[in-house]
């Protein structure tokens, strides 16, 4: 009603315009909006398993066309201010929140006796929508070939991504009106769906309570670092090095050489020469990033640290060794986290001298881009310490989730079980490319094989060979299931003496003899 009355409407944009917002936006034949590079504007409803159904699809398809609209409504890509102004929908930009009215009321007198300042673009009798509708030939061949894309993407696991592709196309075809009740009743359609509910449940509520600091005890006070001290400079190591110091955190990166941790502290220049070469970074703040890395081999400089990050190899021998060297140069108040994946906390304590300070903090690979991280609870772990760590993370822009102590703690039961069900599949003569289709086909980015292939045959035997150690010293037994009994005999086999690159049984886990070649 307010679209077609005549008037010329100006929507003005103070701030961020997510979602209905955004589409409230779109109602303006005019917009204007202030320059802060904070603002986002956009439809993240694909997101949520759900598709925007106030306007959104029918109002961007019709603005930019079918195929320069897809990355907005398809993948839910956000833009800001000026982005917005060259695609056109947004008009103009102001310095200020308080130059907006005026220049809004400028606009409309400016606008008097001007009908096609009423109306929108779609709505102008000399319409044409930009690239074409689904009936001209390029456009056509285009779309003929979009489902698979998107399919290929999605694996056909996400229903929203596919609802917005057809109400895009199907509301090309039809006039304005019809093109909206389409995209409604699309989006009634998944609204009902477990799908949809799933994914406001997890990716609304969930993240939000972990914003909101859900799981992070309440009487500690807030809590950042300015100086953390990593062991460690493999590929987890350099990978928080690297996260720490893009959140301006100063980062003492230790390993036993100075070679290697000059090595890791260059994962860091990997990853930031790559946007600088693309225009993302300037060369300035990649080397401002850089100097917050000091790569050392020696424990001395780890002194006046708030916060010590072991990531070394996950043997409780070597941990407890790094651990007791290190923690003497944390600052007053300091606290020391074990980067494990398997062991428990609560045993890895013991080798401190303050179990209360000691806490578990498990990255994921590759850190510049898991979100997730594991902030793992010892027995004697205090709560300032906890809440520390929660800060710490969240000061990363990554997302924290507390969990007890245990082997394995949460993620890699989950992680592990379904690898050693993937092994005990093969091992009882399932073909592996069925294994791995039903891995993926069950909404896991790779099948099971392929994960124990990209950690390493080697990792997984070694975590049994720990985990068998531990709980012989606790008088228990460790009973190896199927996928593990499976692991183990190729290992023992691929490092037979005698056979083709078995190095005298160390090493070559991957190097044997098929056919002609060495794989």
């Amino acid at each position: 009603t307010i679209e077609t009355l005549g008037k010329p409407v100006v929507s003005l944009l103070n701030g961020t315009a997510l979602g209905g917002g955004w589409e409230v936006a779109l109602i303006g034949h005019y917009r204007i909006a202030t320059a802060n590079p904070k603002t986002q504007f956009g439809l993240p409803e694909v997101t949520l398993g759900l598709i925007p159904g106030g306007g959104g699809i029918t109002k961007m398809t019709r603005q930019l066309g079918l195929l320069a609209a897809q990355p907005y409504v398809l993948e839910s890509k956000l833009f800001g201010p000026e982005e917005a102004q060259k695609l056109g929908l947004v008009h103009e930009i102001v310095a200020s929140d308080d130059q907006l009215r005026p220049r809004a009321l400028a606009h409309i007198a400016a606008s008097q006796g001007q009908p096609e300042a009423a109306q929108h673009l779609w709505d102008r009798k000399d319409y044409k929508m930009p690239g074409g509708t689904p009936s001209n030939p390029k456009i056509a061949g285009m779309l003929s070939v979009a489902p698979a894309v998107l399919k290929q993407k999605t694996r056909g696991l996400y229903p929203a991504p596919e609802a917005a592709l057809a109400a895009m196309v199907e509301g090309a075809m039809v006039d304005f009106d019809t093109a909206m009740r389409i995209e409604s009743r699309y989006l009634a359609g998944l609204m009902t769906s477990q799908v949809a509910r799933n994914m406001i449940n997890t990716f609304f509520f969930n993240m939000n309570s972990i914003k909101g600091g859900q799981s992070r005890p309440k009487a500690a006070p807030r809590y950042k670092p300015q100086k953390v001290g990593i062991l460690g400079a493999g590929m987890m190591g350099s990978g928080i090095a690297y996260a720490q110091a893009s959140r301006g955190i100063a980062t003492v990166l230790k390993d036993v050489s100075m070679e290697a941790a000059e090595k890791g502290k260059a994962y860091s220049h990997k990853l930031t020469q790559k946007r600088v070469d693309k225009g993302r970074m300037t060369a300035d703040k990649q080397a401002a990033l850089l100097s917050l890395i000091q790569p050392t081999a020696s424990a001395a400089d780890l002194k006046g640290c708030d916060l010590i990050i072991e990531a070394v190899f996950e043997n409780r021998e070597l941990k407890a060794k790094v651990t007791q060297e290190a923690e003497p140069q944390l600052a007053p108040g300091g606290f020391f986290a074990s980067n494990t994946s398997t062991l428990p906390i609560t045993g890895l304590a013991k080798a401190s001298r303050d179990a209360k300070k000691f806490i578990g903090i498990h990255f994921f690979s590759p850190v510049d881009k898991m979100k997730l991280v594991e902030i793992i609870k010892g027995k004697q772990t205090d709560d300032e310490t906890v809440a520390r760590a929660y800060d710490y993370v969240q000061a990363l822009g990554k997302f924290p989730i507390v969990v007890n102590d245990s082997r394995g703690f949460f993620t890699s039961r989950v992680f592990g079980t379904f690898v050693m069900e993937g092994a005990a599949m093969l091992g009882e003569g399932i073909p592996a490319a069925a294994i791995e289709n039903a891995g993926i086909q069950c909404g896991m980015p790779v099948g099971p094989l392929a994960v124990v292939d990209e950690t390493s045959l080697r990792l997984s035997t070694h975590v049994m060979d720990q985990t068998r150690a531990d709980l012989a010293a606790e008088g228990k037994t460790f009973i190896a299931g199927p996928g593990e009994l499976l692991i183990e005999r190729m290992v023992k086999e691929l490092n037979r003496p005698g056979r083709a690159g078995a190095k005298n049984g160390t090493g070559g886990f991957y190097d044997y003899p098929v056919g002609e070649k060495k794989v």
